[in-house]
């Protein structure tokens, strides 16, 4: 018996899932450097997985791809929530800006909290870096490949 190689889903996510869990802030310094040096890693960040399936639930858009809500504290004190959506595809989405919009909406919509949303993609699109920054000025980085 074979088995067709291209019906079986391939399962990028897991990996990436399990090394942004465990290995946070080294995941920040490398994709998010400028973020990870305005975050206060003494006092230690907290998965919001709860928070984060509640937002999921309610959104209409297909299917998602490792995504992570993230508690944080800056150096100056204040108490943040960073987002991050990583997409592992082999090509762009046209869909991709309307899932970070839509997911930052929904977080802001149901917890009346400023989220900066950060994303790593892995496709060969070759994007214009553009600075970002959330509601408070915190730099979250830049659009550009993994």
């Amino acid at each position: 018996m074979t088995t067709d190689i291209a019906a079986i889903p391939d399962n990028y996510d897991t990996p990436w899932k399990e090394a942004i869990e465990h290995h946070f802030p080294e995941f920040m310094a490398f994709y998010f450097p400028k973020a990870h040096c305005q975050i206060d890693w003494q006092k230690g960040y907290i998965f919001l997985d709860q928070e984060l399936q509640a937002v999921v639930q309610d959104a209409e858009l297909g299917k998602r791809f490792v995504d992570k809500l993230v508690q944080v504290n800056r150096l100056s004190g204040q108490e943040d929530w960073i987002y991050i959506h990583l997409e592992v595809q082999g090509s762009a989405q046209a869909e991709f800006a309307e899932r970070m919009f839509v997911y930052n909406y929904r977080i802001y919509d149901r917890y009346h909290r400023p989220v900066a949303s950060m994303a790593v993609l892995a496709d060969d699109t070759v994007r214009i870096p553009v600075i970002v920054t959330d509601d408070s000025g915190i730099v979250t980085g830049h659009s550009g490949r993994a």
